[in-house]
């Protein structure tokens, strides 16, 4: 794992930067990719962070063109450092992914 530094959301002109552990994306991908696999699904922590697992179903999600809503894991808290993936293209494909780490403070 790698130790950086993230920057808090401000809260009463104070925003302080403070250490946490970054897990590796390829291992969070390999922890994924064998969720996807078993095709249940999963909630919890996993490297120190909350994620969650949710298989394809075959409903049609509210408001959109696809015809299934597709599987996906997350992992991480959004502003901070978030990893996604989707596999909007079906189960048997790759999916599709998303980081942000914009709350990440960049080693200099």
């Amino acid at each position: 794992m790698l130790t950086v530094k993230a920057k808090i959301p401000q809260r009463a002109n104070y925003s302080p930067i403070l250490p946490l552990a970054v897990p590796d994306v390829n291992e969070v991908k390999a922890f994924a990719k064998h969720l996807h696999s078993l095709g249940k699904h999963w909630q919890g922590e996993i490297f120190g962070w909350q994620a969650e697992y949710t298989p394809e179903r075959r409903k049609k999600p509210i408001g959109s063109k696809m015809k299934f809503t597709p599987a996906d894991f997350w992992i991480g808290e959004s502003g901070i450092w978030f990893y996604s993936l989707m596999w909007e293209h079906g189960k048997s494909k790759g999916p599709v992914e998303f980081l942000d780490d914009r709350g990440i403070v960049k080693q200099q």
